[in-house]
């Protein structure tokens, strides 16, 4: 399976709660942190739900 790499870029400070559960669910917990996960659609639809707060890097 593909992977994509997600960092978080923003600050999680003033995003809404589900926002912040969302970047929980991606395993992003502090600013600049990259992590691997599988390009699924689901997990597409959560780095929708929070894409201004991260970015898929190379």
């Amino acid at each position: 399976m593909a992977t994509i790499k997600v960092q978080q870029v923003r600050s999680r400070i003033h995003a809404p709660r589900n926002q912040k559960a969302t970047l929980d669910t991606l395993g992003l917990k502090k600013m600049n942190q990259v992590v691997e996960i599988e390009d699924t659609p689901s997990n597409r639809g959560l780095i929708n739900t929070v894409h201004h707060l991260v970015k898929v890097v190379d």
